[in-house]
């Protein structure tokens, strides 16, 4: 697994790609839909945003802190889960999850909310970072993800990078439907 402060500088690389993107678009871009069933690009930031800060970093954090959300240290992950850390990285592939009140993100209220969302996850990053610096993870208990099984703290984090890498490919679909 890469070491926390490589992934640390790959995700802030990811943000300054996505906030460097926000700047080329418009609020009628972001928050134009192909149809209903597809995510905006505003809504697809808002995932981002939503999804590193309630549900990776948190998992990380119920991680350390050995807490009743987690498992034991021996669970494992699933099949996926081991297919997707040995090659660190998603596999270039659409995923596809229906709509429905608890997963759709609501769109932006502006762009401003989506630069401060991502300002908010690098903070967040920077010191979960320095916090798995100061422990052994090896120590931590996990928490279950729905479709990869029982992560540790650094596992979670890492899924934080792998995860807004893959959805550049969403960005660059969306992109290229836009005014369609």
């Amino acid at each position: 697994m890469r070491i926390t402060s490589e992934v640390l500088q790959s995700f802030e690389t990811s943000v300054k790609k996505y906030v460097g993107e926000l700047n080329t678009l418009d609020m009628e871009d972001l928050l134009q839909k192909e149809n209903e069933e597809e995510w905006s690009i505003g809504q697809m930031y808002m995932h981002l945003i939503q999804s590193a800060l309630f549900m990776h970093l948190r998992n990380s954090e119920h991680c350390l802190a050995n807490n009743e959300n987690t498992v034991h240290a021996d669970a494992e992950k699933t099949e996926l889960g081991r297919t997707l850390f040995e090659a660190g990285q998603f596999p270039p592939i659409r995923v596809k999850v229906p709509a429905s009140p608890q997963y759709t993100p609501q769109p932006p209220e502006s762009k401003q909310q989506l630069v401060e969302g991502l300002q908010q996850v690098v903070q967040q990053m920077r010191r979960a970072a320095s916090v798995l610096d100061e422990v052994s993870v090896s120590t931590s208990r996990k928490i279950s993800h729905p479709r990869f099984g029982a992560l540790n703290a650094e596992e979670w984090f890492v899924l934080i990078d792998m995860h807004y890498k893959h959805h550049f490919l969403q960005l660059d679909r969306l992109k290229g439907n836009l005014g369609n």
